[in-house]
């Protein structure tokens, strides 16, 4: 499934070692190459001489048709399930057997027969231990877990066992990308459960091992279902306990014992943005829809100031990350070429993107790629673009009341109303800031390249106003002096800012 990094195998085994034997990898399981990880390309052994050979071939011969029994073993690999070689049929029919043995009108007819409601045909009974041996796989135990903890009780349930408990956190220390996303799906069902979310909060807390193995994931796997889920499972855990996420950035500074803080010259390495970095760059390679968690949880690391600070001051990481959210709004989502509806699907992970970007660009007194780079524009014309879809989106037909004749569509239209208007503060917020760093050389570019033209300086006045008039009407004096009939315009348009001005 991929390659690891041989740094990381050392590493690895460490973490073996902490895991204890409860739950741990047993010497000789699978290693860190099941986890399927980013490394530098394999080298593939040279090619052998041509020399008494025979004619060379100029390309590569076709593969033969395939045969009969080739075509019967893929339609039968379709039925397997997962990489196992159980059929999905077959065990179907098990389980039906069973629940029609096991089923209230089977159980009244053999009423008068005690001894022939517990046994079963010996053919039944070796299909069932079948299905037991099956079910001994850790990834299928862990998935059937995450199954029965959907029910509140069954959860509640579970999570009060410390043992097992202690049994499910060790999973994270395995190699195993189903059973690490098995167990990732488990534990964000029970902390979704308001009841015992807490319970596995401090339990994690109290394993720092943890942390070492997310990061570990999220720095080094391929595997994209695995990274979502792990990432929702930090978001899930920051979102829940402040506390623990400030304890996580934390985590990873690293200042030497005998240097006092004063006299270091570079800043503290945080571990966690670089990992939360690495992992968001693999899920953007396969699906950048498939971002959101992630922005998510950069967007609440910039609800503290250490996660702030671990964000911008983290050496080449700040840069990292500016450079990866700036390509994503200016070239990836909310394009000019996509429909304005788009913007009902993206809304949540631009609010994430906007407002991470907005928090970094607050910082940037200190940051040279904020300085060097022209950034403003570019950024001014994304901003603008998504207010226009917006303003798109919340034009309602008039006969739109037709249709709305349920209460759950009046409820969908609250949220999407509830979530865009969150879009909107930020958006707004970012906007004024960039527009009270604009220089006049900056305006006269921006008006001669188009991204401040009378359209796009009317729809962000028009969102702008009246909560932020004394940005727009800096704004206006500085357009006044680099385009005055542009100016007078925009006054005309906005008589308020005429009368203030």
């Amino acid at each position: 499934m991929g390659w690891v990094r041989s740094s990381h195998l050392g590493w690895l085994a460490k973490l073996r070692t902490a895991g204890g034997a409860v739950g741990g990898v047993p010497p000789g399981a699978p290693g860190a190459l099941a986890l399927g990880c980013r490394s530098s390309p394999l080298q593939l052994p040279a090619r052998p001489s041509s020399a008494g050979r025979g004619k060379v071939m100029d390309r590569n011969p076709s593969p033969p048709p395939p045969g009969r029994d080739q075509e019967e073993e893929e339609v039968a690999g379709g039925d397997c399930i997962g990489s196992t070689v159980y059929s999905k049929h077959w065990l179907f029919g098990v389980l039906s057997g069973l629940i029609q043995i096991v089923s209230p009108e089977n159980t009244k007819s053999n009423s008068d027969d005690e001894e022939q409601q517990t046994e079963l045909d010996e053919e039944m009974e070796n299909e069932i231990c079948r299905v037991w041996d099956m079910s001994m796989d850790e990834e299928i135990c862990v998935g059937i877990l995450g199954n029965m903890a959907c029910f509140q009780e069954i959860c509640v349930s579970i999570s009060s066992d410390k043992n097992l408990g202690q049994v499910l956190l060790h999973c994270l220390y395995d190699s195993d990308p189903p059973t690490l996303l098995e167990t990732s799906r488990l534990l964000l069902t029970c902390l979704s459960q308001a009841e015992v979310a807490s319970v596995w909060v401090e339990r994690i807390r109290e394993h720092s091992a943890i942390y070492d193995s997310i990061c570990f994931i999220m720095s080094s796997s391929t595997n994209v279902d695995l990274l979502v889920k792990v990432g929702e499972v930090v978001d899930k855990l920051f979102d829940l306990d402040e506390k623990l996420m400030l304890e996580w950035v934390r985590n990873g500074a690293t200042q030497p014992l005998d240097q006092p803080q004063e006299e270091s010259e570079e800043q503290p390495v945080f571990r966690l943005v670089p990992c939360i970095l690495e992992a968001a760059k693999q899920v953007r390679s396969e699906n950048p829809e498939w971002l959101d968690v992630y922005m998510h949880i950069l967007q609440l690391l910039t609800t503290v100031d250490d996660g702030i600070q671990a964000i911008v001051h983290c050496p080449d990481t700040g840069k990292d990350i500016w450079n990866l959210l700036f390509d994503l709004v200016c070239h990836e989502f909310c394009q000019s070429d996509d429909p304005p509806i788009i913007l009902q699907e993206q809304k949540t992970v631009l609010a994430s993107v906007f407002s991470v970007l907005s928090a970094i660009y607050a910082s940037q007194t200190e940051q040279e790629y904020l300085k060097i780079e022209k950034v403003d524009l570019p950024l001014i014309d994304s901003l603008i673009r998504v207010l226009q879809n917006m303003e798109q989106c919340q034009k309602k037909p008039e006969n739109s009341t037709e249709s709305n004749t349920g209460e759950t569509k009046k409820t969908d239209l609250t949220q999407d109303d509830f979530h865009l208007k969150i879009l909107k503060d930020i958006l707004c917020e970012f906007l004024s800031n960039i527009f009270q760093a604009l220089t006049k050389e900056t305006v006269a570019q921006g008006v001669k390249e188009g991204q401040l033209s009378k359209q796009k300086c009317s729809s962000a006045f028009q969102n702008l106003l009246p909560f932020y008039s004394p940005v727009v009407e800096d704004f206006i004096k500085i357009l006044h002096e680099v385009d005055k009939a542009l100016a007078d315009d925009l006054e005309k348009s906005f008589p308020s800012l005429k009368v203030q001005t």
